[in-house]
């Protein structure tokens, strides 16, 4: 089995770039497994789990959403941040979902904006009890 490039940007910093066996991202509306050779894609990505696997090891990602693209075994995901799972802060992310649910959302720009706001605190909190 061969290995594809996994590159994860962020505005900020590229916060990895290593060769894998295989990645899973967090799609809008599911997820998606990428092995070597997969067929040359463009995805958009949800608040969620990234998950890493090379050889018996396997590393977990915090993503916020963005776009993910494959090709030529290079898997480049493009977010607004990116965290290992062992570094999320439950208490902020707790903390971030109540202020989310709080806020008043009075017009379809706002609603969209707490919807998003209160799915990225979520995934980061789902993330965070299940390590």
């Amino acid at each position: 089995m061969g290995q594809i490039q996994l590159i994860i940007v962020t505005p900020e910093q590229t916060t990895l770039d290593q060769m894998v066996d295989a990645v899973t991202v967090p799609l809008i509306d599911g997820e998606a497994g990428i092995l070597a050779n997969h067929a040359p894609m463009i995805g958009r990505l949800g608040p969620g789990e990234l998950r890493i696997r090379a050889g018996s090891s396997e590393e977990r990602y915090y993503v916020d959403g963005g776009n993910v693209q494959v090709e030529s075994n290079v898997v480049s995901v493009l977010t607004g941040r990116s965290i290992p799972a062992s570094e999320i802060d439950v208490a902020a992310a707790r903390a971030a979902l109540e202020a989310a649910e709080n806020e008043s959302a009075t017009t379809p720009v706002l609603a969209e904006m707490k919807q998003k706001s209160i799915a990225q605190a979520r995934a980061q909190i789902h993330m965070a009890e299940k390590s």
